[in-house]
């Protein structure tokens, strides 16, 4: 899933949880990762999909992929003391209007999908 959504930029937690599917969450808690906040998500999902609540539910703790790194986060410092840059938009703010988004395209993120032949499946698993 993370590579789906690195590759092609498709926020597969939020399609998956309209879905009804489980939505994987990696690592066994000694991961430090700049994620999106999944229980956010769910959330936003809970109000404006009402009929899927709650979205939560759909949380499973799966393994990790074998190599899989540790650690995945910046910090933003640097950028915002030397070029004085901040965020256009706050968090919350951003967040929802990215998850309205795709409730308003979803149609669109299932092309997309098509044309690539991914079925949702969890990809970087070791060979079982």
């Amino acid at each position: 899933m993370r590579a789906w959504h690195h590759t092609y930029g498709l926020p597969v937690v939020i399609l998956k949880a309209v879905a009804g599917q489980s939505i994987p969450l990696y690592g066994d808690g000694a991961n430090v990762r700049d994620l999106l906040y999944v229980e956010a998500i769910c959330n936003l999902l809970d109000q404006r999909c009402p009929a899927g609540a709650p979205h939560l539910r759909l949380l499973t703790s799966v393994t990790d992929r074998p190599g899989h790194d540790r650690r995945y986060a910046i910090d933003p410092g640097r950028i915002s003391s030397e070029l004085g840059w901040q965020p256009r938009h706050d968090f919350e703010a951003g967040l929802a209007a990215t998850v309205d988004w795709y409730l308003a395209n979803l149609d669109w993120c299932e092309l997309v999908r098509g044309r690539a032949g991914y079925g949702g499946e969890r990809l970087g698993a070791a060979a079982g």
